[in-house]
Protein backbone atom coordinates (compact mmCIF):
# COMPACT_ATOMS: atom_id res chain seq x y z
CA UNK A 1 0.00 0.00 0.00
CA UNK A 2 1.30 3.57 -0.98
CA UNK A 3 1.20 6.60 1.12
CA UNK A 4 -1.25 8.04 -1.79
CA UNK A 5 -3.75 5.03 -1.24
CA UNK A 6 -3.79 4.96 2.34
CA UNK A 7 -4.48 8.82 2.32
CA UNK A 8 -7.59 7.90 0.19
CA UNK A 9 -8.60 4.75 1.77
CA UNK A 10 -9.13 6.60 4.86
CA UNK A 11 -10.37 10.20 4.15
CA UNK A 12 -13.31 7.78 2.22
CA UNK A 13 -13.44 6.05 5.24
CA UNK A 14 -13.47 9.26 7.36
CA UNK A 15 -16.06 10.19 5.05
CA UNK A 16 -18.22 7.11 5.39
CA UNK A 17 -17.99 7.51 9.29
CA UNK A 18 -18.82 11.32 9.51
CA UNK A 19 -22.21 10.36 7.23
CA UNK A 20 -22.94 7.32 9.91
CA UNK A 21 -22.53 9.91 12.79
CA UNK A 22 -25.00 12.68 11.30
CA UNK A 23 -27.71 9.87 10.55
CA UNK A 24 -27.36 8.81 14.23
CA UNK A 25 -26.43 5.05 13.32
CA UNK A 26 -23.96 4.78 16.36
CA UNK A 27 -23.42 1.47 16.05
CA UNK A 28 -22.37 0.93 12.35
CA UNK A 29 -19.97 4.48 13.53
CA UNK A 30 -18.58 2.10 15.76
CA UNK A 31 -17.59 0.00 13.30
CA UNK A 32 -16.28 2.18 10.81
CA UNK A 33 -14.07 3.99 13.50
CA UNK A 34 -12.52 0.08 13.82
CA UNK A 35 -12.02 0.12 10.16
CA UNK A 36 -10.28 3.09 10.47
CA UNK A 37 -7.88 1.91 13.70
CA UNK A 38 -7.35 -0.97 11.83
CA UNK A 39 -6.03 0.55 8.12
CA UNK A 40 -3.76 3.55 10.02
CA UNK A 41 -2.47 0.75 12.17
CA UNK A 42 -1.50 -1.38 8.97
CA UNK A 43 0.06 1.63 7.69
CA UNK A 44 2.29 2.09 10.54
CA UNK A 45 3.29 -1.61 10.01
CA UNK A 46 4.07 -1.21 6.33
CA UNK A 47 6.02 2.39 7.04
CA UNK A 48 7.68 1.06 9.65
CA UNK A 49 8.94 -2.31 7.11
CA UNK A 50 9.70 0.27 4.91
CA UNK A 51 12.38 2.01 7.33
CA UNK A 52 13.72 -1.19 8.39
CA UNK A 53 14.42 -2.47 4.82
CA UNK A 54 16.12 1.67 3.94
CA UNK A 55 18.10 0.64 7.52
CA UNK A 56 19.37 -2.37 5.93
CA UNK A 57 20.00 -0.92 2.61
CA UNK A 58 22.29 2.06 4.16
CA UNK A 59 23.93 -0.78 6.35
CA UNK A 60 25.51 -1.84 3.25
CA UNK A 61 29.46 -1.64 2.03
CA UNK A 62 31.06 0.97 3.86
CA UNK A 63 33.40 3.27 2.34
CA UNK A 64 36.78 1.76 0.65
CA UNK A 65 35.08 -2.11 0.80
CA UNK A 66 36.01 -3.50 -2.49
CA UNK A 67 32.62 -4.65 -4.04
CA UNK A 68 32.58 -7.76 -6.78
CA UNK A 69 30.85 -7.16 -9.73
CA UNK A 70 29.67 -10.62 -10.41
CA UNK A 71 28.46 -9.73 -14.17
CA UNK A 72 31.43 -8.36 -15.28
CA UNK A 73 34.19 -9.55 -12.92
CA UNK A 74 35.29 -6.43 -12.18
CA UNK A 75 36.02 -4.80 -8.57
CA UNK A 76 35.38 -1.40 -8.02
CA UNK A 77 35.74 0.97 -5.61
CA UNK A 78 32.98 2.50 -3.68
CA UNK A 79 32.80 4.97 -1.27
CA UNK A 80 29.75 5.54 0.74
CA UNK A 81 28.29 9.12 0.51
CA UNK A 82 27.87 10.35 4.47
CA UNK A 83 26.17 13.75 4.51
CA UNK A 84 28.41 15.53 7.11
CA UNK A 85 25.86 17.19 8.89
CA UNK A 86 23.50 14.29 9.87
CA UNK A 87 26.38 11.76 11.79
CA UNK A 88 25.70 11.27 15.25
CA UNK A 89 28.74 13.84 15.98
CA UNK A 90 27.57 16.53 14.07
CA UNK A 91 24.30 16.37 15.86
CA UNK A 92 25.78 16.38 19.24
CA UNK A 93 28.29 19.36 18.46
CA UNK A 94 25.32 21.25 17.11
CA UNK A 95 23.36 20.92 20.21
CA UNK A 96 26.44 21.86 22.10
CA UNK A 97 26.94 25.17 20.02
CA UNK A 98 23.15 26.08 20.49
CA UNK A 99 22.74 25.23 24.06
CA UNK A 100 25.58 26.16 25.33
CA UNK A 101 27.91 28.29 22.85
CA UNK A 102 30.39 25.73 22.27
CA UNK A 103 32.21 26.57 18.92
CA UNK A 104 32.14 24.62 15.95
CA UNK A 105 35.10 22.74 14.75
CA UNK A 106 36.72 23.83 11.63
CA UNK A 107 36.03 20.98 9.64
CA UNK A 108 32.49 21.70 9.93
CA UNK A 109 32.52 25.14 9.50
CA UNK A 110 34.82 24.84 6.11
CA UNK A 111 31.94 22.28 5.12
CA UNK A 112 29.36 24.72 5.54
CA UNK A 113 27.66 25.71 2.26
CA UNK A 114 27.89 29.83 1.71
CA UNK A 115 24.71 31.67 2.53
CA UNK A 116 23.52 34.68 1.49
CA UNK A 117 24.31 36.26 5.17
CA UNK A 118 27.65 36.86 6.28
CA UNK A 119 26.84 35.59 9.93
CA UNK A 120 25.96 31.85 9.55
CA UNK A 121 27.01 30.30 12.59
CA UNK A 122 26.32 26.63 11.89
CA UNK A 123 24.43 24.62 9.81
CA UNK A 124 21.34 22.73 11.12
CA UNK A 125 21.75 19.05 11.12
CA UNK A 126 19.74 17.79 8.27
CA UNK A 127 17.52 15.70 10.19
CA UNK A 128 16.11 18.24 12.21
CA UNK A 129 15.19 20.16 8.93
CA UNK A 130 13.15 17.50 7.77
CA UNK A 131 11.22 17.63 10.94
CA UNK A 132 10.94 21.38 10.90
CA UNK A 133 10.04 20.63 6.89
CA UNK A 134 7.51 18.05 8.49
CA UNK A 135 6.12 19.98 11.42
CA UNK A 136 5.63 22.83 8.85
CA UNK A 137 3.59 20.79 6.53
CA UNK A 138 1.10 19.73 9.14
CA UNK A 139 1.52 22.65 11.70
CA UNK A 140 -0.16 25.21 9.60
CA UNK A 141 -3.42 24.62 7.52
CA UNK A 142 -2.68 27.76 4.94
CA UNK A 143 1.10 26.62 4.35
CA UNK A 144 0.77 22.28 3.96
CA UNK A 145 -1.99 23.69 0.93
CA UNK A 146 0.17 26.03 -0.95
CA UNK A 147 2.59 24.73 -3.72
CA UNK A 148 6.32 24.73 -2.94
CA UNK A 149 9.10 25.38 -5.28
CA UNK A 150 12.62 24.99 -5.38
CA UNK A 151 13.57 27.83 -8.56
CA UNK A 152 16.74 30.18 -8.81
CA UNK A 153 15.82 33.21 -7.39
CA UNK A 154 16.18 36.46 -9.65
CA UNK A 155 14.97 34.73 -12.49
CA UNK A 156 11.87 35.44 -14.68
CA UNK A 157 9.84 32.05 -15.18
CA UNK A 158 6.65 31.97 -17.50
CA UNK A 159 3.86 30.76 -15.59
CA UNK A 160 3.00 28.39 -18.14
CA UNK A 161 6.31 26.90 -16.70
CA UNK A 162 5.47 26.60 -13.38
CA UNK A 163 1.40 25.70 -14.32
CA UNK A 164 1.25 24.27 -17.08
CA UNK A 165 -1.78 24.02 -19.94
CA UNK A 166 -2.24 21.60 -22.67
CA UNK A 167 -2.93 23.02 -25.68
CA UNK A 168 -4.88 21.25 -29.22
CA UNK A 169 -2.93 21.85 -32.22
CA UNK A 170 -4.75 21.27 -34.98
CA UNK A 171 -3.92 20.33 -39.02
CA UNK A 172 -1.40 23.87 -40.19
CA UNK A 173 -1.35 24.95 -36.80
CA UNK A 174 2.57 25.77 -37.07
CA UNK A 175 1.60 28.69 -39.05
CA UNK A 176 2.13 31.76 -36.73
CA UNK A 177 1.01 29.80 -33.93
CA UNK A 178 2.82 29.65 -30.79
CA UNK A 179 2.13 28.96 -27.10
CA UNK A 180 2.69 32.33 -25.54
CA UNK A 181 3.37 33.29 -22.01
CA UNK A 182 3.05 36.82 -21.44
CA UNK A 183 3.08 37.04 -17.86
CA UNK A 184 6.07 35.89 -15.69
CA UNK A 185 7.43 35.54 -12.30
CA UNK A 186 10.01 35.65 -10.41
CA UNK A 187 11.51 35.26 -6.86
CA UNK A 188 13.72 36.82 -4.24
CA UNK A 189 15.91 35.62 -1.83
CA UNK A 190 14.05 37.29 1.51
CA UNK A 191 15.40 35.65 5.22
CA UNK A 192 13.11 34.82 7.72
CA UNK A 193 14.59 34.47 11.01
CA UNK A 194 13.41 32.69 14.29
CA UNK A 195 14.70 33.98 17.91
CA UNK A 196 15.02 31.41 20.49
CA UNK A 197 15.90 32.42 23.86
CA UNK A 198 18.65 30.20 25.17
CA UNK A 199 16.81 30.02 28.92
CA UNK A 200 14.05 27.61 27.10
CA UNK A 201 17.10 25.03 25.66
CA UNK A 202 19.96 25.47 28.89
CA UNK A 203 18.85 22.08 30.47
CA UNK A 204 18.50 20.07 27.46
CA UNK A 205 20.94 17.08 27.67
CA UNK A 206 20.30 14.51 24.98
CA UNK A 207 20.06 15.13 20.96
CA UNK A 208 16.36 13.83 20.83
CA UNK A 209 15.54 16.10 23.79
CA UNK A 210 17.15 19.12 22.21
CA UNK A 211 15.50 18.12 18.44
CA UNK A 212 11.86 17.61 20.36
CA UNK A 213 12.69 21.27 22.10
CA UNK A 214 14.08 22.62 18.85
CA UNK A 215 11.86 21.82 16.30
CA UNK A 216 8.88 22.68 18.45
CA UNK A 217 9.96 26.49 18.84
CA UNK A 218 10.93 26.69 15.80
CA UNK A 219 8.15 25.27 13.59
CA UNK A 220 5.77 27.44 15.67
CA UNK A 221 7.74 31.02 14.78
CA UNK A 222 8.02 30.14 11.12
CA UNK A 223 4.84 29.09 10.09
CA UNK A 224 2.87 31.93 11.86
CA UNK A 225 5.32 34.55 9.68
CA UNK A 226 4.70 32.25 6.42
CA UNK A 227 0.91 31.92 6.38
CA UNK A 228 0.95 36.08 7.28
CA UNK A 229 3.01 36.49 4.82
CA UNK A 230 0.87 34.04 2.15
CA UNK A 231 -2.28 36.20 2.91
CA UNK A 232 -0.70 40.05 3.83
CA UNK A 233 2.66 40.10 2.59
CA UNK A 234 3.83 43.48 0.94
CA UNK A 235 6.68 41.97 -1.44
CA UNK A 236 8.94 43.89 0.06
CA UNK A 237 11.61 42.40 1.75
CA UNK A 238 9.01 39.14 2.79
CA UNK A 239 6.68 37.19 -0.32
CA UNK A 240 3.85 39.25 -1.71
CA UNK A 241 0.64 38.01 -0.05
CA UNK A 242 -2.40 37.47 -2.05
CA UNK A 243 -4.36 40.48 -0.69
CA UNK A 244 -1.67 42.78 -1.73
CA UNK A 245 -1.31 41.39 -5.32
CA UNK A 246 -2.32 43.83 -7.53
CA UNK A 247 -3.03 41.36 -11.02
CA UNK A 248 -6.25 40.48 -8.98
CA UNK A 249 -9.09 41.98 -10.87
CA UNK A 250 -11.27 44.74 -9.92
CA UNK A 251 -14.02 42.57 -10.47
CA UNK A 252 -13.20 39.79 -8.14
CA UNK A 253 -13.34 42.51 -5.08
CA UNK A 254 -16.88 42.57 -3.73
CA UNK A 255 -18.12 44.33 -1.03
CA UNK A 256 -20.80 43.10 1.32
CA UNK A 257 -22.42 45.02 3.93
CA UNK A 258 -23.45 43.58 7.97
CA UNK A 259 -26.53 42.05 6.62
CA UNK A 260 -25.29 41.12 3.22
CA UNK A 261 -22.40 39.20 4.71
CA UNK A 262 -25.24 36.92 6.90
CA UNK A 263 -27.78 36.83 3.81
CA UNK A 264 -27.00 33.52 1.61
CA UNK A 265 -28.99 35.66 -1.28
CA UNK A 266 -26.43 37.98 -1.05
CA UNK A 267 -23.86 35.59 -1.41
CA UNK A 268 -25.41 33.96 -4.37
CA UNK A 269 -25.62 36.85 -6.13
CA UNK A 270 -22.07 38.95 -5.72
CA UNK A 271 -19.94 36.17 -4.74
CA UNK A 272 -21.13 32.63 -5.70
CA UNK A 273 -21.33 33.99 -9.19
CA UNK A 274 -18.24 35.44 -9.56
CA UNK A 275 -16.70 32.18 -9.00
CA UNK A 276 -15.85 30.94 -12.43
CA UNK A 277 -16.35 27.40 -13.20
CA UNK A 278 -12.69 26.14 -13.51
CA UNK A 279 -12.17 28.36 -10.34
CA UNK A 280 -14.59 26.80 -8.27
CA UNK A 281 -12.83 23.63 -6.43
CA UNK A 282 -11.17 26.99 -4.35
CA UNK A 283 -11.88 27.17 -0.56
CA UNK A 284 -13.08 30.62 1.65
CA UNK A 285 -11.03 31.62 4.30
CA UNK A 286 -11.99 33.84 7.26
CA UNK A 287 -11.59 34.88 10.85
CA UNK A 288 -13.55 32.05 13.35
CA UNK A 289 -15.47 34.51 14.84
CA UNK A 290 -17.00 35.67 11.52
CA UNK A 291 -18.22 32.17 10.60
CA UNK A 292 -19.61 31.99 13.82
CA UNK A 293 -21.59 35.09 13.75
CA UNK A 294 -22.58 35.22 9.76
CA UNK A 295 -22.07 31.95 8.40
CA UNK A 296 -22.52 28.81 10.49
CA UNK A 297 -26.13 27.42 10.38
CA UNK A 298 -27.15 29.68 7.07
CA UNK A 299 -29.86 28.58 5.13
CA UNK A 300 -31.11 29.32 1.82
CA UNK A 301 -34.84 30.10 1.00
CA UNK A 302 -36.03 26.41 1.58
CA UNK A 303 -34.86 26.48 4.96
CA UNK A 304 -31.58 24.07 3.78
CA UNK A 305 -28.74 24.54 5.70
CA UNK A 306 -25.64 26.57 4.01
CA UNK A 307 -23.37 27.14 6.52
CA UNK A 308 -22.69 24.07 9.21
CA UNK A 309 -20.40 22.34 10.91
CA UNK A 310 -19.10 18.54 10.65
CA UNK A 311 -18.05 17.26 13.98
CA UNK A 312 -15.07 14.67 13.61
CA UNK A 313 -14.78 11.40 15.57
CA UNK A 314 -11.06 13.09 16.48
CA UNK A 315 -12.68 15.89 17.93
CA UNK A 316 -11.75 18.35 15.06
CA UNK A 317 -14.13 20.42 13.79
CA UNK A 318 -14.89 21.02 9.24
CA UNK A 319 -16.28 23.56 8.49
CA UNK A 320 -18.65 24.13 5.08
CA UNK A 321 -20.73 26.95 3.52
CA UNK A 322 -22.69 26.55 -0.04
CA UNK A 323 -20.81 23.02 -0.57
CA UNK A 324 -17.53 24.86 -0.25
CA UNK A 325 -14.69 24.26 2.34
CA UNK A 326 -14.37 26.88 5.00
CA UNK A 327 -10.58 27.26 6.82
CA UNK A 328 -10.84 29.45 9.47
CA UNK A 329 -7.20 31.78 10.54
CA UNK A 330 -6.93 33.87 13.30
CA UNK A 331 -8.19 37.49 13.12
CA UNK A 332 -4.24 38.93 12.63
CA UNK A 333 -4.55 37.57 9.24
CA UNK A 334 -7.71 38.07 8.43
CA UNK A 335 -9.96 40.80 10.62
CA UNK A 336 -13.45 39.44 12.37
CA UNK A 337 -16.09 41.00 10.43
CA UNK A 338 -17.62 43.38 13.30
CA UNK A 339 -14.24 44.64 14.44
CA UNK A 340 -12.87 45.41 10.28
CA UNK A 341 -13.43 49.17 9.23
CA UNK A 342 -14.95 49.11 6.08
CA UNK A 343 -12.99 48.66 3.36
CA UNK A 344 -10.83 46.19 4.89
CA UNK A 345 -10.91 42.40 3.60
CA UNK A 346 -12.84 40.23 6.09
CA UNK A 347 -12.88 36.86 3.85
CA UNK A 348 -10.97 35.41 0.91
CA UNK A 349 -11.77 32.55 -1.95
CA UNK A 350 -9.10 31.04 -3.38
CA UNK A 351 -7.37 27.92 -4.04
CA UNK A 352 -3.89 28.05 -2.39
CA UNK A 353 -2.52 25.31 -4.78
CA UNK A 354 -2.12 28.29 -6.54
CA UNK A 355 0.28 30.62 -4.85
CA UNK A 356 3.92 28.74 -4.55
CA UNK A 357 6.80 29.41 -1.90
CA UNK A 358 9.89 28.91 -3.74
CA UNK A 359 13.10 28.26 -1.01
CA UNK A 360 15.11 25.52 -0.77
CA UNK A 361 14.54 25.37 2.93
CA UNK A 362 18.50 25.05 4.23
CA UNK A 363 18.48 26.44 7.42
CA UNK A 364 21.03 27.88 9.60
CA UNK A 365 21.42 28.78 12.90
CA UNK A 366 23.56 31.83 14.85
CA UNK A 367 23.99 32.43 18.29
CA UNK A 368 24.06 36.20 19.49
CA UNK A 369 23.86 38.45 22.40
CA UNK A 370 20.50 40.72 23.04
CA UNK A 371 22.19 43.75 24.99
CA UNK A 372 18.70 45.40 25.51
CA UNK A 373 17.51 41.91 27.90
CA UNK A 374 21.38 40.38 28.27
CA UNK A 375 20.14 37.26 27.06
CA UNK A 376 21.74 34.59 24.76
CA UNK A 377 19.81 33.75 22.13
CA UNK A 378 19.47 31.71 19.01
CA UNK A 379 18.55 32.64 15.38
CA UNK A 380 16.96 29.91 13.24
CA UNK A 381 17.25 31.60 9.38
CA UNK A 382 15.36 30.20 6.22
CA UNK A 383 15.70 31.52 2.49
CA UNK A 384 11.95 31.78 1.07
CA UNK A 385 9.81 34.05 -1.56
CA UNK A 386 6.25 33.71 -2.63
CA UNK A 387 3.42 34.60 -4.89
CA UNK A 388 0.74 34.25 -6.51
CA UNK A 389 0.84 31.91 -9.77
CA UNK A 390 -2.86 32.49 -10.82
CA UNK A 391 -5.09 35.23 -9.70
CA UNK A 392 -7.81 34.97 -12.06
CA UNK A 393 -9.83 32.57 -9.19
CA UNK A 394 -9.41 34.64 -6.11
CA UNK A 395 -12.00 36.64 -4.93
CA UNK A 396 -11.77 39.59 -2.32
CA UNK A 397 -14.46 39.98 0.26
CA UNK A 398 -14.77 43.39 2.16
CA UNK A 399 -16.56 45.01 4.70
CA UNK A 400 -19.27 47.46 3.22
CA UNK A 401 -20.26 50.41 5.42
CA UNK A 402 -24.13 50.05 6.15
CA UNK A 403 -25.62 53.01 4.12
CA UNK A 404 -27.13 55.56 6.45
CA UNK A 405 -30.76 55.48 6.86
CA UNK A 406 -30.30 51.51 6.33
CA UNK A 407 -29.61 50.36 9.65
CA UNK A 408 -31.09 46.60 10.80
CA UNK A 409 -34.27 46.77 11.47
CA UNK A 410 -33.90 45.31 14.23
CA UNK A 411 -31.82 47.36 15.53
CA UNK A 412 -34.51 50.58 14.94
CA UNK A 413 -36.64 52.10 17.45
CA UNK A 414 -39.76 50.51 18.10
CA UNK A 415 -41.85 53.48 17.30
CA UNK A 416 -39.54 54.27 13.87
CA UNK A 417 -40.51 50.29 13.04
CA UNK A 418 -44.21 50.51 13.49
Amino acid sequence: MTYKEYVENRSKLMQEAKDLMNDGKIEEFKAKKEEVEALDKKWEETAEARANLEALENAGPKAGLQIIDVAGGNQTDRKEKEDIFDTAEYKDVFMEYVCRGIMIPEKYRNAAEKTTTTDAGAVIPTTTVREIIKELKSYGNIYAKVRKLNVQGGVQFPILTLKPTATWIGEGASEGKKIKADEKVSFSYYGLECKISQSLLASVVTFEEFQNEFVALATEAIVIALEKAIINGTGTGQPLGILKDTRIKSGNVIQLTEEELGNWQAWKKKVFAKMKKSYRNGEFFMAQSSFDGYIDAMTDTTGQPIGRVNYGIDGGETYRFGGKTVETVEEDILPDFGAAEAGDVVAVFTKLSDYAINSNMKMTAVKWIDHETNEVKNKVMIIADGKLLDPNGTLIIKKKATPTGQQDSSQQDPEQQG
